[in-house]
């Protein structure tokens, strides 16, 4: 496909994903509406976002970014443009809500709590809405039902406006077709080059100039601050390798628990459901009831066709392919008409007419499994794996607060909470502020909270232990500094050469480009035609390995008259003279043809959705008050 298109199609997906994708922050209608005279970062349509509002997001949207992506620097979530594309997509929230409330546009509750209804995995086998899965559901999000109920709406809202939007543009057919057949014309070019090494001969460079270019780009030759430290850390493995656990222990802890290990009583039963929803109008309802008080009869007149009467005439697809079978079941996992019917029945018997919000149930018990309690022998390895759990954990915070202690107390040195807990001291070197990339990303002293507690001035200029961070789960560390290098900058005559190569080479790149632009002059004006390489086929699926920016210039050349030349400078490399002398046009395959029409269209109604975007800030007059680096300085 064409560059233009891939190039563009990116573009088209960052903005979509950082202006307009809903962030989630739930500020919902009431979080719409509500006027706020603290703290504003931020202004539209008439409301405030405060910086309250902004962390939350941030923190919602880091959390979703892990989620989705596992585990990702922190830096990430610290840059100023991490942050500030955050506020922009609270912006433009709230620009859409007033939009989608200003022309009644939100999502109806009754369309919201269908969509809810419909997520797969929140039914029970019979068709119904379990709560226990849905709060399952939220927690695993961490979200009330309230906050999901508003993302969902707000998601819903954005899926109107943007559909409605999207579709109402159409790419001309002659537009696509043009950029399709741009993206596999071929065209035959011939290079005549003026290398710059061949220049360097002429090239005469003083120590003003190589000095001029060492006071202009200083912060290239800067060496990084840098420390060479000792460090010890403490694991919470370390205190779990030391945990015993007794019989004795395990029994006791079985005794007394007992309530933990207790099995209420559990029933199997088969159902014919005979559907009449709440929603559903009388006269339907009606004519359900008397088609379950006719499968009723049937099934009192046949007991034994009970499973073939629930294939036949069972309105629960899950359980009718099953004779109906539901399965073992405590009494809170059905709503309460079922279970009361059902463990109001002995084995074997079958009930009346059960009704629920479902419709109507004939309800037949199949078998019973009474109240227990699990044996000793059955949770024994999972006592003992929770006690252990529990005394390390224990034992992890009685040593942490001596290693956070002794750190803290004998500040001029590790020996003595190395001593204490028998940790051992390692070193590292080449420690960074900022180290990108690092040369042992995986080792513990590389981690940020490490690192921004070693550079301190306490750590530094006082010689002092590092205060103990927590860079992990149940893993503590604490370091000091061995030796430092401040930043500085290398000295002129410790990078002269280098700086001399560089200077020489641009400037024989400046004789290489008077000359090549010479001699395109000359081309142009009808001069002879001389010195060129053999011809080359370049097209956007075969470059030849061509520099960019010379790959660019020979497909925008307009090739209306050939020979067509174009001169093409490249840094540190010299000039170049190419002679375009054909153009071909190979025949386009109708299912690619049909393919990147369709991809012209998605990629424009995007940038129309984000232009639309744009249109509905300006409507609402969005503002930013305070950006990452101001909101950061006054919060």
């Amino acid at each position: 496909m064409l560059q233009f298109l891939r190039t563009h199609q990116r573009l088209a997906q960052f903005i979509l994903l950082i202006f307009i994708v809903p962030s989630f922050a739930f500020v919902g209608i009431e979080g719409y509406s509500r006027m706020s005279d603290g703290n504003a970062v931020a202004k539209v349509a008439g409301q405030k976002i405060d910086q309250q509002e902004w962390d939350e997001s941030l923190r919602e949207q880091a959390n979703r970014l892990r989620q989705n992506y596992g585990q990702i620097d922190a830096k990430m979530f610290e840059t100023p443009e991490f942050k500030n594309g955050v506020l922009e997509n609270l912006l433009v929230e709230k620009a859409i809500l007033a939009q989608a409330a200003r022309y009644h546009l939100l999502a109806p509750d009754q369309v919201l709590q269908q969509t809810i209804l419909s997520i797969p995995g929140l039914t029970k086998s019979d068709g119904s809405f379990d709560k226990d899965r849905y709060k399952r559901f939220l927690d695993a999000q961490g979200m009330t039902a309230e906050m999901f109920q508003e993302k969902l709406r707000l998601e819903m809202t954005f899926q109107r406006i943007r559909n409605a939007v999207q579709s109402s543009y159409f790419a001309p057919l002659t537009v696509a077709d043009r950029i399709s057949e741009l993206a596999v014309q071929e065209r035959e070019v011939q290079p005549l080059r003026f290398d710059a090494k061949r220049y360097l001969s002429k090239v005469k460079v003083t120590d003003d100039m190589l000095m001029d270019f060492y006071n202009k780009h200083a912060a290239a030759f800067e060496m990084p601050e840098q420390m060479k430290v000792e460090y010890v850390v403490l694991k919470g493995a370390s205190a779990a390798s030391t945990v015993t656990v007794t019989e004795a222990d395990i029994k006791a802890f079985y005794e007394q628990n007992a309530p933990r290990y207790a099995l209420p009583e559990e029933r199997r039963a088969a159902h014919i459901l005979v559907a009449a929803g709440q929603a559903v109008p009388e006269a339907q309802k009606a004519a359900a009831k008397k088609k379950a008080e006719e499968v009723l009869a049937q099934v009192r007149d046949k007991p034994l066709d009970f499973a073939k009467l629930a294939k036949k005439h069972s309105d629960d697809p899950g359980s009718a392919q099953r004779g109906g079978d539901l399965g073992f079941f405590a009494r809170e996992k059905m709503v309460k008409p079922f279970s009361d019917a059902a463990f109001a029945l002995k084995k074997g018997e079958i009930s009346g007419l059960v009704e629920s919000d479902f419709g109507y149930h004939i309800i037949k018990l199949t078998d019973v499994k009474p109240a227990s309690t699990r044996k000793l022998s059955e949770v024994k390895k999972e006592i003992s794996e929770a006690l252990k759990k529990q005394i390390a954990a224990k034992k992890f915070s009685e040593m942490a607060e001596v290693f956070s202690n002794t750190v803290y107390e004998q500040a001029d040195s590790l020996k003595p909470v190395a001593e204490k807990l028998k940790l051992k001291i390692e070193t590292a070197s080449g420690l960074k502020r900022d180290p990108a990339p690092r040369v042992s990303p995986d080792a513990l002293y590389n981690n940020d909270r490490f690192i921004k507690a070693m550079f301190t001035d306490e750590t530094i200029k006082n010689k002092r232990n590092s205060e103990a961070v927590s860079i992990g789960a149940d893993i503590l560390m604490a370091g000091r500094v061995v030796d430092y290098k401040p930043k500085t900058v290398r000295p002129f005559n410790e990078v002269k050469a280098s700086i001399k190569e560089r200077v020489s080479m641009e400037e024989a790149t400046k004789l290489a480009k008077l000359d090549g632009e010479a001699h395109l002059a000359k081309l142009k004006a009808g001069g002879t035609v001389a010195g060129f390489g053999a011809a080359q086929t370049l097209s956007h699926s075969k470059r030849q390995g061509m520099h960019p920016a010379v790959f660019t210039a020979v497909m925008k050349a307009d090739t209306r008259k050939l020979p067509v030349y174009v001169g093409v400078e490249v840094p540190f490399q010299g000039y170049g003279v190419y002679r375009v002398t054909k153009v071909k046009q190979p025949a386009i395959q109708k299912d690619m043809r049909l393919a990147e029409r369709k991809q012209l269209a998605s990629i424009m109604s995007q940038q129309e959705m984000t232009a639309y975007i744009e249109a509905l800030k300006h409507k609402a007059k969005a503002e930013i008050l305070k950006p990452a680096k101001a909101a950061e300085n006054n919060s």
